[in-house]
């Protein structure tokens, strides 16, 4: 079945696409690359299933936006979680919760150093495949998001994304600021995402971080040495501001008018409350609603702004088979998807 053909008003078949759609890589406007990654979750593994829990998960949205309408149409698809990156995961993950359980402190133990240089390859390895991924799909014409896994996973889709563009800003939805050095030795740690992007991406001309409530003073530090390269919005800031007073419209429009006209969006599901995301990772009071979160992001395109790709992380399928975290994931993808593809219009 076409695109064209698909009534979003009846029930998807069990082995339909993302959001139950027929559209395939080849025809579709937006491409998903899953991501089952987890090696260096340092609290609460099981982001790896984020993928395919939200894939099953998106069958039950239905399609039709307050805002946009059937983005749908304009073709969206998922690819297939890769059983290869799923094998990686598994071997770097044994070899990291050694480390982890150390907390990092390796100190002349030989295996461990050899187990913290294997994570450290698999990561590095990670990165080359999604950078690849994103580039066979870019090269072809076609929108690309990343579906995670950890926060990790999208510094290929990042470095691939500063290929085609001098400058651009990242948009950062997150509790944690990620900018710690090699968390725990990993040097490809899910808590230094940004931290690798900042350092190693000179075309990322800003970083804006909105809902960030959990950080450590080194953190603090980098934002300092950056000079204005790097923007925390505080979740206790937010919050505060609204008790003033101001609308979660004027806060928005300030977040992005610190932004360039193009941006990449990189979402952690834990930045919105954790009674939205229970089960994932590392959860942290407070967070964003998630019409805050989505309106955030509408405000994005009507200034003006073109999303020139997106990742989404961090979601934990519930224990016993608990849909919850990835109904929310795959709404909060749709609305990504959605207006990505508005901001190309």
């Amino acid at each position: 079945m076409a695109t064209a053909d698909h009534d979003p008003d009846a029930a998807p078949p069990a082995d339909a696409g993302l959001f139950g759609l027929p559209t395939t890589p080849e025809e579709a406007r937006l491409v998903i690359v899953p991501v089952p990654w987890d090696a260096t979750t340092s609290y609460r593994p099981g982001t790896s299933r984020g993928p395919a829990a939200i894939r099953t998960a998106s069958h039950q949205l239905d399609l039709y936006d307050a805002d946009l309408g059937e983005p749908w149409r304009a073709g969206i698809a998922m690819l297939d979680v890769p059983s290869d990156v799923e094998e990686w995961n598994r071997a770097a993950r044994a070899d990291a919760e050694k480390i982890i359980e150390v907390g990092g402190r390796i100190g002349d133990d030989k295996a461990l150093a050899e187990a913290l240089a294997r994570v450290n390859d698999a990561g590095a390895r990670l990165n080359r495949h999604v950078y690849e991924q994103v580039d066979r799909y870019l090269r072809a014409g076609k929108l690309v998001g990343v579906l995670g896994g950890d926060h990790s996973v999208p510094f290929g889709a990042i470095a691939r994304m500063a290929e085609s563009h001098d400058a651009f800003g990242v948009l950062h939805v997150d509790a944690h600021s990620d900018l710690r050095e090699a968390y725990e030795g990993f040097e490809w740690s899910h808590a230094s995402i940004m931290f690798n992007v900042v350092r190693k991406i000179p075309q990322v001309r800003k970083l804006v971080q909105v809902g960030i409530r959990d950080f450590a003073k080194t953190e603090v530090d980098v934002v300092a040495r950056e000079g204005g390269r790097v923007v925390v919005h505080h979740d206790a800031m937010l919050a505060e501001r609204g008790f003033a007073g101001e609308t979660w419209r004027d806060i928005c429009d300030g977040i992005v008018a610190e932004l360039p006209k193009l941006v990449y969006v990189s979402f952690d599901i834990d930045g919105l409350d954790p009674k939205l995301c229970p089960s994932t990772g590392t959860p942290v009071p407070g967070g964003l609603s998630f019409q805050q979160a989505a309106y955030l992001i509408k405000r994005v395109v009507q200034s003006g702004a073109t999303i020139i790709g997106f990742d989404l992380n961090e979601v934990v399928p519930g224990p016993d088979g608990d849909e919850w975290d990835a109904n929310v994931g795959a709404r909060m993808l749709y609305k990504l998807c959605a207006w990505t593809l508005a901001s190309r219009k």
